[in-house]
């Protein structure tokens, strides 16, 4: 993801008829509550994988295309996801379409109770012509597989920012690497990676806007937590949700080596990764 990743509710207001806007929210906030105009809905629960070994984590590359087609989308278009949720979901689903090769990806900066304050919204569904949507690039995973076939291959290892726990350990031990745990407080005293420190993704965002915290004090919360962009940085949380806010984010700030761990904290206990309780 590049830089301009997040984009203002007046961009979008400006682009409406330019680009695809993808709402995540669940069908009966999509149709009840209204909608940003023209945007299709793909509900959260959709894109992710809830029924194999590792709960919450990608698709497939055959879900992820058929979801993608039957919403009239192409690879070519130009993307805008939002939620309801400071990001957070929006932020999963477009590192999703990241894996599977999809690259003019953006974040609406707030979400929907933001969007709503200064810009109309609408409650019918648009007509849609669906596509065939272009899988261009599968990502690494820990060695998910379906009957006898690969879930997903590794057709580009060098580009892809998805990582398993063997990388992850190297990073524990990497003085050049900092391993960062995205969930809440609580959740991380009682356990986490060795080394890991603790960015809980709701710092980096502003209640009253909804949106991102200003580009200065972002910087200085990474910097405080010893985030900094001369580090290999390797997220974390526990399905990876929350981890998707947090590496949009740094794309935004221009971040250029980070790692998504995927499998997260359930893999990692999964594969008798060590866990500390020390801060």
């Amino acid at each position: 993801m590049n830089e301009n990743v997040v984009v203002s509710a007046d961009w979008l207001a400006d682009r409406l008829d330019e680009v695809r806007v993808v709402d995540v929210r669940d069908a009966w906030e999509y149709d009840g509550i209204g909608h940003v105009p023209g945007a299709v809905n793909i509900p959260f629960d959709s894109f992710r994988d809830e029924e194999g070994d590792a709960p919450g984590t990608l698709p497939g590359e055959e879900a992820w295309a058929d979801l993608l087609g039957e919403a009239g989308i192409s690879a070519d278009d130009t993307i805008v996801a939002y939620d309801d949720t400071h990001g957070v979901f929006a932020a999963r689903f477009l590192v999703t379409a990241e894996a599977y090769g999809h690259t003019d990806l953006h974040l609406l900066d707030g979400d929907f109770s933001s969007w709503m304050r200064e810009h109309e919204t609408e409650s019918e569904a648009p007509e849609v012509e669906p596509t065939t949507y272009e899988v261009r690039a599968v990502p690494r995973t820990a060695e998910e597989t379906s009957g006898d076939e690969p879930r997903v291959r590794d057709l580009d290892p060098e580009e892809s920012p998805f990582v398993d726990h063997e990388e992850v350990e190297e990073a524990v031990d990497d003085p050049n690497s900092v391993v960062v745990d995205t969930r809440d407080d609580w959740e991380y005293d009682e356990g986490h990676i060795p080394g890991a420190r603790l960015l809980d993704w709701k710092e980096l965002v502003d209640d009253e806007t909804r949106g991102l915290k200003p580009r200065d004090e972002l910087e200085e919360i990474l910097a405080d937590h010893g985030i900094t962009p001369d580090k290999r940085v390797v997220l974390y949380c526990n399905t990876a949700r929350r981890i998707s806010h947090t590496y949009v984010v740094l794309a935004s700030l221009g971040y250029d080596d980070v790692d998504f761990y995927e499998g997260s904290l359930t893999d990692w206990e999964a594969v008798g990764g060590p866990i500390e309780t020390e801060s």
